[in-house]
């Protein structure tokens, strides 16, 4: 008999778990900084009512229709767009990863918050301790293989016994913690100008580059794409209402984004480091951001302890994802299927673990190392791919007023059917195609 979840909290508490991630507390803040500040967020926002919200419905309706893993999914309704389930289940392979190398990295620094090790504002020493880690292969896959194996423990326990049992702890932890974290940072001398930088949107920096990348991280942020959402959806019972859930998400999703924001940029100009620091302001900037607080060594342990309670709720999403795929349409037994895929993504990651180290030298297509690699193919192709087709199918394949139906079987009437019809149909798949064009330009120039 197929998993379900206990409770609806339990649903929407792993689906939002999903959602918050390391793409909240270490992507957001980073990509805020690099890509121009309030103008990022604007568009982030636009990005995310107009189309994250649209999607994140058609795909948990999707799933909860169908009840099937997202390749499933598909292939139930038209075999012929069977592979855009296959699809999601390769960017879950590909996005965890590199996604584990970051897991891993938070593990490292976990450690050294705990012996005290951070404790210092001088950036030169703290860049010295990332610097050190990135070149040291055995400690690298480690600690990516310790983030993958508690990742895996979670989801051989299944859905109610793992996923939902570990999102109820660790989703309001996430929250309480980074709201005292952020709290402290918005109330340090000069973090006005911080506050300012996160709010104030400049829409002369706004360009192609800036729409793609917030697109990016809507899509990254809100699990959209990989078919995560819809595996999830599909252990939903048909008297659950789904259309609250839908907003709940991205409302927590990026509720969580911004406190994040509060907790890292204010800071960050408050004591006079660089905003566009980029994927190493969490690892090299904040520890001297906590170290010259008052009880900075406890806010350094709690803060890094939080990252890894939001990267697990994440990975274990992305996990779902390829394991359900190998139990629903191969009939494999769920212990088998999770740790040989387990082992799988491992040793796929591995290349990502060493391409900012003893690798960082070896370049692949563009001049891009396996990190990068992942990173780019994944948030910028795959995922914004497996968008466009999901609206195009759920618009057009099962057709919106079927989905409509489904929606409503709930018993619950859905008043903004029209405008999300639309959207569905005609707005989300032509915003999203524009940036998908641009997407695979981008990657095809870097290709020749």
């Amino acid at each position: 008999m197929r998993d379900k979840w206990s409770s609806k909290v339990g649903f929407i508490l792993a689906a939002a778990g999903s959602a918050v991630g390391l793409g909240n507390i270490w992507k957001f803040p980073y990509s805020v900084g690099t890509n121009g500040g309030g103008a990022f967020v604007a568009l982030y926002f636009i990005f995310l009512i107009f189309i994250g919200v649209p999607l994140m419905l058609a795909a948990i309706t999707l799933g909860r229709k169908t009840q099937l893993s997202v390749f499933g999914a598909y292939k139930s309704i038209n075999k012929k767009w069977s592979f855009v389930g296959g699809l999601g289940v390769i960017c879950g392979f590909f996005i965890l990863a590199f996604y584990s190398t970051v897991g891993g990295w938070v593990i490292y620094y976990l450690k050294n918050a705990l012996l005290g090790t951070l404790n210092t504002t001088n950036p030169d020493l703290l860049g010295k301790t990332f610097e050190n880690l990135l070149n040291s292969p055995i400690e690298l896959i480690s600690y990516q293989f310790i983030f993958l194996l508690f990742t895996m423990l979670i989801v051989l326990k299944g859905i109610s016994g793992g996923i939902e049992k570990a999102s109820k702890i660790m989703m309001p932890a996430l929250f309480i913690m980074l709201i005292v974290i952020a709290f402290k940072s918005v109330t340090l001398k000069g973090s006005m100008e911080g506050i300012k930088f996160l709010l104030t949107p400049d829409f002369s920096k706004i360009n192609m580059q800036v729409a793609m990348n917030a697109l990016g991280q809507v899509f990254f942020s809100l699990s959209i794409g990989m078919g995560v959402m819809v595996t999830y959806g599909s252990y939903l019972g048909k008297k659950d209402n789904i259309l609250n859930t839908a907003i709940l998400i991205p409302v927590i999703d990026t509720a969580i984004a911004l406190i994040a924001g509060f907790a890292t940029i204010p800071a960050v100009f408050a004591l006079g480091f660089k905003v566009t620091e980029g994927p190493g302001l969490m690892f090299v900037t904040l520890p001297a951001v906590f170290a010259s607080m008052p009880m900075g060594h406890i806010f350094c342990i709690v803060f890094f302890l939080l990252v890894l309670f939001a990267a697990l709720t994440s990975s274990i999403s992305m996990l779902e994802v390829c394991v359900s795929y190998f139990v629903d349409e191969r009939n494999k037994k769920r212990k088998t299927s999770t740790v040989i895929i387990t082992l799988l993504i491992f040793i796929m990651g591995i290349p990502a673990s060493l391409s900012m180290g003893v690798w960082k030298n070896l370049d692949l297509i563009g001049g891009l190392n396996f990190f990068d690699l992942y990173d780019k193919l994944t948030t910028n192709i795959l995922l914004t791919t497996g968008g466009f087709l999901l609206c195009i199918f759920v618009g057009w394949v099962l057709k919106a007023e079927n989905a409509v139906k489904e929606i409503e079987i709930s018993g619950n009437k859905f008043r903004l059917a029209p405008v999300w019809s639309f959207l569905i149909k005609y707005v989300v798949p032509a915003a999203v195609f524009i940036i998908l064009i641009n997407s695979y330009k981008e990657f095809i120039l870097l290709i020749i």
